[in-house]
């Protein structure tokens, strides 16, 4: 997926200075939260506690911007990342999920009412691998096909939620590769990443509508938004558990965490005879931070850091 220069448009100014995560004790930890505009990676382990920070991230949309932010969630093998559990459950939140494979209906978009979801799952292939090295030729081919069909309505869940107030997104369910350059999950991303939220709006609607944009342009002028206030958060399980092994893990090249503003790590820390959980900011650039190792509990408001 080729990356495009787009012309400039007449900048905006941003209207945060900071995206609250959810949790106050983390962005004390950050310097006040996160910025908008940037990418932050979570990593660490399966069940270390990286969606339940994504949804109650989400949550704070509503208080700080006025809207929840939305969750795409990545996972190819059929498994649910039980995002509508959690929100229902951390902060009674019912996610409006996209319906599966259809053609995105343009002509509601501008309607928020309805035309706009919370969540969207459109990568399902359940028991299937997402990487090139566990894909004969004619898989990959298969794979890059399901890719662009899907395309379409990958962009129109985004404009659509950013036209109407959205300024944050959760990015859910990559799973781990032993290279970074051979992961379609990551090459998925990039492509969301570079060409839509990292984009002016006039231009994500260009590839949105194509043919239809000059009738639609006048909606598109009237529904302008900021790509530079818009935060996401890349949710990453990775095969190490413990917090340590992950402090010590190399950055490859292709890996997400070298474009990333921020990265925060959760893992397993040992604490006498006792395993317990505790997390790290590992990254944080233009802000001070703490970068101690701050331990961490998830409970039915989800998750609560201790120290």
């Amino acid at each position: 997926m080729r990356v495009t220069d787009s012309p400039s448009t007449t900048p905006m100014t941003p209207k945060t200075d900071r995206h609250s995560t959810g949790i106050p004790r983390l962005d004390e930890l950050l310097g006040g939260g996160l910025l908008p505009g940037t990418l932050t990676v979570v990593l660490g382990a399966t069940g270390i506690g990286k969606t339940q920070l994504g949804i109650q991230f989400a949550d704070a949309g509503q208080r700080d911007e006025g809207e929840r932010g939305v969750i795409f969630d990545m996972t190819a093998r059929g498994d649910s990342q039980n995002h509508r559990e959690y929100a229902h459950r951390i902060c009674g939140w019912n996610l409006r999920e996209m319906a599966g494979e259809r053609e995105a209906d343009l002509s509601t978009i501008w309607d928020g009412s309805t035309a706009r979801s919370d969540s969207c799952h459109l990568f399902a292939r359940t028991g299937r691998r997402v990487t090139t090295a566990d894909l004969d030729t004619d898989g990959v081919r298969e794979w890059k096909s399901e890719l662009n069909r899907r395309l379409q309505q990958t962009i129109a869940f985004f404009y659509g939620n950013f036209i109407h107030g959205v300024g944050r997104c959760v990015v859910d369910g990559i799973e781990p590769s032993d290279s970074p350059r051979e992961s379609f999950q990551l090459e998925v991303f990039e492509y969301i990443y570079q060409q839509i939220l990292r984009k002016e709006h006039d231009w994500v609607a260009r590839d949105l509508f194509r043919a239809k944009f000059r009738e639609n342009a006048a909606q598109v002028a009237a529904h302008a938004y900021d790509h530079r206030e818009i935060g996401c958060l890349l949710l990453a399980t990775t095969h190490e558990v413990m917090l340590e092994q992950l402090l010590s893990r190399p950055i490859q090249t292709g890996d997400a965490l070298s474009n990333a503003n921020t990265v925060i790590l959760m893992g397993k820390l040992r604490d006498g005879m006792q395993m317990g959980r505790a997390l790290c900011i590992a990254k944080h650039r233009g802000s001070a931070c703490d970068e101690s190792l701050v331990p961490y509990e998830i409970d039915a408001s989800g998750l609560r850091l201790l120290g």
